[in-house]
């Protein structure tokens, strides 16, 4: 095996859990990015030291998305089944998650970082939902944005596939800073905000803020999986818009 895709450490007494996507430039949420995620949210829940977790990325962007390869027919449920996975055990973390990007965060980056606590980002940051370009819906996006920002501007977002800057992502609500240096910025708020409560403190507010919007969401989740892999994948364009993707030419929609 090679390198893991993902570094993972604890500093500041072991009350910083440290996570950075490390497959530069792209940063590829797939199966092996997804795995390690998973199993370092698992490892460190059980200290009870922890008082929040920081996400970043090594590279110029922190993530260009999802394996589209894995969204093809023989891969996508067991590729949706995972993400879901991460997503909610993101929803659920019972420290917060901050999350430093720079540059292009999309598609299943954006869906990861979006399951977050709180995002800072750089001026250079660019976010967005492309899936719909490529024929398929952003299944967790559909579920995480209209939480975050409201229904009308997740929809904007997820209808359009457009991206925007990490200005107008600020004013918006998904982005709660906008640093030069947004993974000092995320250390700067953990130090001044978070390191001085308890932990278990910490852990409760968590629980008590989400209880409500994860109920929501795991309705929604569920919803959209079985959209996506009985109705989406079963059509035409689906399947079209992602080989055309992979084979670098324009897709030829039939409108079913």
């Amino acid at each position: 095996m090679g390198e893991s895709p993902l570094h993972v450490w604890l500093e500041q007494g072991e009350q910083l859990l440290r996570l950075r996507l490390f497959r530069p430039k792209a940063n590829i949420i797939d199966a092996a990015m997804i795995a390690a995620l998973k199993d370092a949210f698992d490892k460190n829940l059980s200290n009870a030291r922890l008082r929040a977790v920081l996400l970043d990325a090594e590279g110029p962007h922190f993530s260009f998305g999802a394996s589209v390869e894995e969204h093809l027919p023989e891969a996508c449920a067991e590729m949706l089944s995972a993400m879901h996975s991460l997503i909610w055990q993101m929803l659920e973390y019972e420290v917060p998650i901050l999350v430093a990007i720079h540059g292009q965060c999309l598609g299943g980056g954006l869906e990861v970082a979006a399951a977050g606590h709180m995002i800072f980002a750089a001026p250079n940051a660019s976010l967005g939902q492309p899936e719909v370009r490529l024929g398929v819906f952003a299944s967790p996006a559909s579920c995480l944005l209209p939480e975050k920002i409201g229904q009308s501007r997740a929809e904007d977002l997820l209808l359009s596939g457009r991206s925007i800057d990490a200005e107008e992502a600020y004013r918006i609500g998904l982005v709660n800073q906008v640093a030069e240096d947004p993974q000092q910025a995320a250390l700067d708020y953990f130090q001044e905000f978070l390191a001085p409560l308890s932990a278990s403190t910490v852990k409760f507010a968590v629980r008590a803020a989400r209880i409500t919007v994860n109920e929501r969401i795991k309705i929604k989740l569920d919803a959209v999986k079985k959209m996506y892999l009985e109705e989406l994948m079963a059509g035409h364009d689906a399947v079209e818009g992602l080989n055309a993707f992979l084979e670098k030419r324009p897709a030829v929609w039939e409108d079913r």
